[in-house]
């Protein structure tokens, strides 16, 4: 028998914890929920928290050392991505787009350009748009396109 679809997610500012732990009871997929600080989790016997130490990347590091071909990474952070690719799981943003081999590597390269261009504006903000319900909804229909293709249904 196959190992089972699990669910890894980068917990801290994920906006789709609900919305993972809905579409995983569909397919019966595991869900391990990592952060370093304490989140409330539905009881069920597929969905487990995981708690790290506060050290830093200590969740990420959790995450890839535990992401394997079997496994959905859910994850907003590029090198926690580019890692847990590297293993061959499956990584999705909370908006529903795919992290993959032919898209990290320009992912990484604009981080890197948007880190330096932050560097050079003395506090000047940004950062992403705010979360939409387009998002979350897109997010729903990736999650479960994805686990309809690993064969979970």
């Amino acid at each position: 028998m196959s190992e089972p679809v699990t669910i890894l997610v980068d917990a801290d500012a994920c906006p789709v914890k609900e919305e993972v732990y809905r579409v995983a009871a569909r397919h019966k997929a595991h869900v391990r929920v990592v952060s370093n600080s304490p989140f409330r989790v539905p009881v069920n016997e597929r969905v487990k928290r995981v708690m790290v130490s506060d050290g830093f990347d200590a969740a990420d590091d959790w995450i890839a050392e535990n992401a394997t071909p079997s496994t959905v990474v859910i994850t907003a952070d590029i090198l926690l991505a580019e890692r847990c690719l590297k293993t061959g799981a499956t990584v999705l943003r909370h908006d529903g787009k795919s992290f993959d081999a032919a898209s990290i590597g320009s992912a990484i390269a604009t981080r890197a350009i948007m880190e330096d261009l932050r560097a050079g504006m003395d506090g000047v903000g940004g950062g992403p748009p705010p979360f939409s319900k387009a998002d979350r909804s897109n997010f729903l229909q990736a999650l479960d396109r994805v686990l309809v293709r690993m064969g979970r249904v």
